[in-house]
C-alpha cells in the first residue's frame, strides 16, 4: 500500500488569524485536520493540540504495542476503529484539562477529522464536530461524515428548503466538539478502498465556501494532488473565504 499526500492552510479572505491545524503523517499513514473555537488564540491552541496528540499517541502505539491505553476497548469496533476513536479521545481530554488549568482557555475547542489507512482492505475514519472526510472515486465525490451541526439537526428533524437552508440563523454552530466536556463521542465509519481514491479532509471553511459540484470539477479536472488543493483554497477565497481554509488530500494505491 502506497499513500500519497497532501495538504495546505490558509487564514482565508475575512480572518486576521488561522486556528486550523493539520497533521500529515505518512509514516503512521494518518491524516487529521482540526478547525479550532475559541476567543483570542485559545482555537489554535485547542486544534494544535489536538493534532499533536493524535500524532504522539499513533507515534506511541506503534512503538510498543501493548502499551496500556487510556480508554476501554470498545467491543463493537476492530482494533484500528479503536485506535482512531481512542486518540480522538484522547485529544480531547487534553483540551478539556488545559482549559481547566488555564483560565484564559476556558471554553476553547476544536472539530477533528482523520482518516486512519489501516491496512489495504481497510480506512477508518473517525470525526467530531463539522469538519468533514469525502472520497473522490470514478469521477463521483461522496461525503463520508456527517456534520455535528444545529443545522444538521435540522435537516434530520425536517425538511428544509434551500431558501430556508441558505437563510439559517446559525449554520456555524455545532453540536458535538473536542473540549466541551471531559468524555466525547466519536463517530468512526470504514470504507473499503479500490486503487486511485482520493479522500478529501477540510474545514468548513472549505466545505461551507464551496459547493460539492464545484469540489468534484476541481478533483476531476487536476491529477496532481498539490495542484487540487491550492486549486480548492483558491476556490474557496474567490467565493469570499469567511474563514480559515484547510484541506488535505490523501490518494489510496495498492
Amino acid at each position: 500500500m502506497r499513500i500519497e499526500i497532501s495538504g495546505q492552510t490558509h487564514v482565508g479572505m475575512k480572518r486576521n488569524h488561522n486556528e486550523d491545524n493539520l497533521l500529515l503523517l505518512p509514516e503512521e499513514r494518518l491524516v487529521v485536520v482540526a478547525d479550532g473555537m475559541g476567543g483570542h488564540s485559545s482555537g489554535e491552541i485547542a486544534s494544535k493540540i489536538a493534532v499533536e496528540e493524535m500524532a504522539e499517541f499513533f507515534r506511541m502505539t506503534t512503538a510498543d504495542q501493548d502499551i496500556t491505553w487510556p480508554y476501554k476497548m470498545d467491543k463493537s469496533k476492530n482494533y484500528d476503529e479503536n485506535r482512531l476513536a481512542t486518540g480522538i479521545k484522547l485529544a480531547n481530554m487534553r483540551i478539556f484539562e488545559k482549559a481547566l488549568v488555564e483560565q484564559k482557555y476556558k471554553g476553547m475547542g476544536t472539530t477533528i477529522v482523520g482518516v486512519y489507512f489501516a491496512k489495504d482492505s481497510e480506512v477508518v475514519v473517525g470525526h467530531v464536530g463539522d469538519s468533514r472526510v469525502y472520497y473522490f472515486r470514478q469521477g463521483t465525490l461522496r461525503q463520508i461524515t456527517e456534520d455535528h451541526s444545529l443545522l444538521n439537526d435540522y435537516l434530520k428533524a425536517k425538511k428544509l428548503t434551500p431558501e430556508e437552508i441558505e437563510a439559517f440563523p446559525h449554520k456555524n454552530v455545532i453540536v458535538r466538539a473536542l473540549g466541551m466536556k471531559d468524555n466525547v463521542l466519536v463517530d468512526v465509519n470504514r470504507v473499503e478502498p479500490q486503487e486511485g481514491d482520493i479522500f478529501l479532509l477540510c474545514s468548513d471553511g472549505l466545505s461551507g465556501m464551496v459547493p460539492d459540484a464545484q469540489i468534484q470539477s476541481i478533483l476531476a479536472s487536476q491529477p496532481v494532488l498539490d495542484k487540487a488543493c491550492a486549486q480548492l483554497i483558491d476556490a474557496a477565497n474567490a467565493n469570499g473565504g469567511n474563514d480559515n481554509v484547510t484541506c488535505i488530500l490523501a490518494q489510496f494505491h495498492r
